[in-house]
């Protein structure tokens, strides 16, 4: 992974002396504006996501087209998605009566609610707030991209390429990693934007697994939700929590009277969008873990000495099967979490 940093260019002659092209346009902070003023960021964010000649390129929130001008001199085509109007008329603007006008589509829109047409490659400056929906929405879109060049947040981005033990290691983190493959490529400080933003960033590298790895969707988030609740609890002590073993019973109880009914012998899911692995918000945002507030929380819930009960032995017996009693979702691999849940599934308990 690459750790390079780039840092702001030097103007010798005033603040707009090498001031990139912008049209006299305000930027609202409102709406994520903060548009790229750096050329050698711009050169190094084009190089990093490696753009062959015949790629077609999605770009996510041009803005006033720094960005997009480089990728259009490096790909066939680049398809930007924008969603206000001023930033699409000085895009079109901009690049009328040259020789890339022909290879630039501009779609006026809200990209997380834009049925996204067909790319090799998307490269995008977001606006931070959007970063979890459409990650996942990028990440259930077929056919599958080759990769993905975002500039995020930098917490967020950190999130993404967590490992197991690191304190932003998250349910977030697992989610995105069961879909792609993640690298750190750079950071930026936030005086590369005009106007700069409040946090500095990073730019990561997302590559969609080829083949996917097949889980259920609903039972995976499910199972997810419940295993972060308390991330540095033991998950012995999570699934003792008699909230906990009260969901698992009702949905064991539930299948197991659907199986008797219908005759079927598995609980078949044939949905594989992962579109859905936010949070149930509306705006399909993933809620970030908070494990120091959960800590101050009772995580054994009520659950008296004495009411161990047939099936609070069997949710036991699976973690004890696969040596899990005693971990913590903080330090499990997604190989690990894989496996607990097939354990699970094995012995009957579902999460959806």
């Amino acid at each position: 992974m690459a750790g390079g940093k780039i840092k702001k260019e030097k103007s010798k002659s005033g603040t707009g002396a090498h001031a990139p092209y912008q049209g006299g346009i305000s930027f609202h902070k409102s709406k994520g504006q903060h548009i790229l003023k750096n050329p050698l960021l711009v050169d190094t964010i084009v190089q990093k996501a490696g753009i062959k000649s015949t790629d077609v390129i999605l770009e996510i929130g041009p803005g006033t087209g720094n960005l997009t001008k480089k990728l259009l001199e490096a790909g066939k085509m680049v398809i930007a998605v924008e969603v206000d109007p001023r930033m699409v008329l000085e895009l079109q603007r901009r690049f009328q009566g040259t020789p890339l006008s022909n290879r630039l589509k501009v779609i006026q829109g809200d990209v997380l609610k834009t049925e996204l047409p067909y790319f090799d490659i998307c490269v995008a400056n977001i606006p931070y707030q959007i970063s979890s929906p459409l990650t996942f929405k990028l990440l259930s879109h077929q056919p599958a991209f080759r990769c993905a060049i975002i500039m995020f947040q930098r917490e967020f981005a950190m999130r993404l390429v967590a490992q197991p033990g690191d304190k932003l290691y998250s349910r977030l983190t697992v989610n995105t990693q069961l879909l792609a493959r993640i690298f750190h490529l750079l950071k930026v400080g936030k005086n590369n934007f005009r106007p700069p933003p409040k946090v500095d960033s990073s730019v990561v590298r997302i590559e969609p697994r080829k083949p996917r790895i097949e889980v259920k969707q609903k039972e995976w988030d499910g199972f997810l939700r419940i295993c972060f609740n308390r991330k540095n609890k033991t998950l012995g002590s999570i699934f003792r929590q008699k909230t906990v073993l009260s969901l698992l019973e009702k949905n064991y109880k539930t299948l197991q009277a659907l199986q008797l009914s219908q005759g079927l012998v598995e609980n078949k899911d044939p949905d594989m969008d992962f579109s859905g692995l936010g949070d149930s918000n509306e705006n399909g945002a993933m809620e970030i873990d908070n494990d120091e507030v959960d800590e101050e929380l009772d995580v054994e819930g009520g659950d008296a000495e004495g009411e161990a009960s047939e099936f609070k032995d069997k949710v036991l017996g699976v973690l004890k099967e696969g040596d899990f009693e005693d971990k913590r979702s903080s330090k499990l691999t997604l190989q690990e979490f894989l496996y607990l849940l097939s354990l699970f599934n094995k012995a009957g308990i579902h999460f959806s």
